[in-house]
């Protein structure tokens, strides 16, 4: 019986393995696919290249900055702005939580404008914060105010729906609403606070674009309305590009870090 249970795991195994390689191969082969007709059709005349642009165009646009250094700085400045608004927006996200599980009252009066102020569409919010608040601060405002309602109120919904008896059981002990909080409540939240995190550096990169759109002269947001603007489409693609792979390598990083966190 065992030898057979032993078959039968290796063989599940084995078909799990099968199907995560084909899943991997249809990946590949679509895009690879989208590549090929883009670029064929680009090359025959059935698309404008000049507005449609094509793979090979892009990829000459990228050599050609990464020649003159420029991509780098652009990509390095939304990046940085990136990390600092998504790494501000956890610490407030996860101290404003807090802080509203720790007082009802508070909670209660806060709750309607932190609902108000998430529904708002960030792109009316972030030019009166860009004035307000300076130019050191242009494109960190907007990606801390798209995504930092949302955590505060995701977290705190999150902490809100404790398990109770864990909460009693600290209190049978002598503990206070302290020990709660570091013994209970945020040990068992870190997997809500991690796909929180995974939700926001999405949210920040899309902020610190919107800030780069509004008020910048560095960032691929600005690579991307400047080449708007003067019909470089071949910049605005390849930007775009960059930009894709620079939120699917922060969002593996978080989740590499969640299975970490997991083991």
């Amino acid at each position: 019986m065992k030898t057979h249970e032993t078959l039968a795991q290796q063989e599940f195994v084995a078909r799990q393995l099968r199907r995560r390689q084909m899943v991997v191969l249809a990946r590949l082969f679509l895009f690879l696919s989208v590549l090929v007709l883009w670029e064929a059709c680009a090359r025959t005349g059935v698309i404008n290249a000049f507005i449609f642009s094509s793979p090979s165009r892009i990829v000459r646009c990228f050599f050609s900055m990464v020649l003159d250094g420029s991509i780098f700085l652009h990509t390095g400045v939304t990046i940085l702005e990136t990390l600092v608004s998504f790494f501000f927006v956890t610490a407030v996200g996860i101290l404003g939580a807090v802080a509203l599980w720790s007082s009802k009252s508070l909670a209660e009066i806060l709750d309607p404008y932190l609902v108000m102020l998430n529904s708002l569409p960030k792109s009316a919010l972030a030019p009166i914060l860009i004035v307000w608040l300076g130019s050191s601060m242009r494109t960190i405002v907007p990606a801390v105010s798209v995504a930092v309602f949302g955590s505060i109120l995701t977290l705190h919904n999150g902490f809100m729906s404790m398990d109770p008896d864990q909460a009693r059981l600290i209190r049978s002990l002598g503990g206070g609403k302290r020990e709660i909080l570091f013994k209970v409540l945020l040990p068992g939240s870190v997997p809500l606070i991690i796909s929180n995190m995974k939700v926001n550096v999405g949210l920040c990169l899309v902020g610190v674009i919107i800030g780069e759109f509004l008020a910048a002269r560095l960032g691929l947001g600005y690579l991307i309305i400047y080449g708007s603007q003067v019909f470089k489409l071949d910049l605005v693609l390849m930007s775009i590009v960059i930009l894709c792979i620079l939120a699917a390598l922060m969002y593996q990083g978080i989740a590499m870090a969640e299975r970490r966190v997991k083991r």
